[in-house]
């Protein structure tokens, strides 16, 4: 996989690219710049790829900034649709989202008429991040224009760049620490009809809930007033990470906050022996021992042995169901325990919990075999 993205910004990235400034500045010399690109690309992964391209779009392009962002502008391709299913070839504008961070700093304007067009093919929110840290104030009153902007993409913009914690990227201390300007920008964003937005406005909610889970708890419940379907989504996905924590405000507002009173059968391993690279197969029962229905969010934490000899907890989602009186529903999970890039298994003793409504229920312990 991390070969086949850095192949995007390869030897045909490069050749789109200085085609399409050749065709927005008829005397740019294209070839130079290809060539110039190319010494020593197949030595770097993707996002050094993206850099090295930036620099020399930076040696090759007429300065200062403003009039190389323009002729960016002039040689970008059409837009994309607002849906984030666009493929990995968006990538190869990844370069022009680093020139941007790296050589547009001094220049928030012409930077942000740059990204308000780049992120229709190819979403700016690294680059947005260096001009929220570099010009806060400034920064901020663009992202409440571009809330309430017509094009989807420059409102997805506006989340996705202003979350505390994006993934790959640097955190923002700032709405860390208070994350209220941000909470306004999504105030704005709530009932948002594009899936691909509210998506975002979900992760910006779940960032928040990690620094402030009862504030995103509050935040998400003054949302529960008259919801649209669109905001009932983004609640119930911003309170995903409080909800595998057992977060008894966040389990209560997606109706799950009651205290489960049953217990469980008895559990069945396949293969009984597991080793590295199997599929582990959990079959149990649950029965009710309350007088009334249960409305039952089930998931199960999983205790991975890790490298040190310590256990490294990962919480999975299982099922949602309500529960009869005295009745009994049998489950079935599966744990996965071949390597996964995100995920190397190590041999020794393993433990499974079953997560009722936050509430912890012992499940098996199983040891994993070579």
């Amino acid at each position: 996989m991390a070969e086949a993205l850095k192949g995007i910004l390869g030897r045909d990235a490069v050749s789109w690219l200085a085609d399409s400034l050749l065709a927005a500045a008829p005397d740019f010399n294209h070839r130079g710049f290809a060539a110039a690109c190319l010494d020593g690309l197949d030595a770097l992964e993707l996002k050094a790829r993206a850099l090295h391209i930036a620099q020399v779009m930076q040696q090759h392009l007429p300065q200062p900034f403003p009039v190389a962002a323009e002729i960016i502008a002039r040689s970008l391709g059409p837009e994309v649709p607002a849906t984030g299913e666009n493929g990995a070839g968006v990538l190869r504008y990844m370069p022009h989202d680093c020139f941007i961070a790296q050589y547009g700093r001094e220049h928030p304007e012409a930077a942000f008429r740059l990204q308000k067009e780049l992120t229709k093919r190819c979403s700016c929110e690294f680059s947005i991040r260096e001009f929220i840290m570099q010009h806060p104030e400034q920064t901020y009153a663009q992202l409440q224009q571009w809330a309430v902007h017509d094009n989807a993409h420059l409102r997805r913009l506006v989340s996705e760049g202003s979350r505390p914690r994006l993934p790959w990227a640097p955190r923002l201390p700032l709405y860390q620490h208070d994350p209220s300007p941000v909470i306004a920008l999504l105030e704005q964003l709530k009932d948002d009809p594009v899936r691909y937005v509210q998506r975002s406005v979900a992760n910006n909610i779940n960032d928040i809930s990690k620094d402030h889970p009862d504030r995103a708890v509050a935040l998400c419940r003054s949302w529960m007033k008259d919801p649209s379907p669109g905001r009932s989504w983004i609640i119930k996905h911003a309170l995903r990470s409080l909800v595998k924590q057992g977060h008894p405000g966040a389990l209560a507002l997606i109706g799950a906050g009651q205290k489960p009173d049953l217990s469980i059968g008895p559990v069945t391993l396949t293969p009984a022996r597991p080793k590295i690279g199997d599929t582990l197969v959990m079959s149990f029962g649950i029965r009710s021992k309350a007088k009334t229905a249960q409305d039952l969010l089930i998931d199960f934490t999983v205790f991975f042995m890790k490298a040190n000899g310590k256990h490294g907890r990962k919480v999975f989602k299982l099922k949602r169901l309500s529960l009869e009186p005295q009745a009994v529903r049998g489950l079935t999970a599966r744990i996965i325990l071949a390597d996964l890039t995100t995920r190397k298994h190590y041999p020794g003793a393993h433990i499974v919990e079953l997560l009722v409504n936050g509430a912890r229920f012992p499940l098996c312990e199983f040891e994993l075999r070579k």
